[in-house]
């Protein structure tokens, strides 16, 4: 029996779309991920892009349990001296709410460039519509 390995013209790639609202994030993150790096598909290969796009709306409404709000921080560093932030998720989510999805995805992908890849398929929209309306994506089955 010989392995199969996909060639990169043998990849098709589809469009989906998830609705937020309602979803726990770190559930959610987690089959944006498989689906970001094609796990759900036959001709998944560890080594290569094989993955769809996936369109994420209505990010503002994506909920936790527990007190993560309040307790769950987010930090970065300008590199200058003091240069140390940190903000909480209920203020990441009143400010920046598509970045929440955003951080909790690209930590379940691979980091390397090839994770770098897939994350560029990820589309994280705030409201209720977006631009992608010509790929025909099709609703994620959760």
């Amino acid at each position: 029996m010989k392995t199969y390995v996909v060639k990169a013209s043998e990849i098709q790639r589809e469009w989906y779309v998830v609705d937020a609202a309602g979803q726990n994030l770190g559930r959610l993150a987690s089959r944006i991920a498989t689906i970001l790096r094609g796990k759900h598909k036959p001709i998944y290969t560890p080594g290569m892009d094989v993955g769809d796009f996936v369109i994420v709306i209505n990010a503002d409404k994506v909920t936790v349990t527990g007190d993560k709000l309040l307790e769950k921080k987010y930090y970065r560093h300008s590199l200058y001296p003091g240069g140390f932030k940190e903000v909480t998720l209920g203020r990441l989510l009143e400010t920046h709410p598509e970045r929440v999805i955003e951080f909790a995805v690209k930590g379940m992908l691979p980091k390397n460039r090839l994770g770098r890849a897939m994350f560029k398929k990820l589309k994280v929209y705030a409201g209720g519509t977006h631009p992608h309306a010509a790929q025909k994506p099709k609703p994620l089955p959760l």
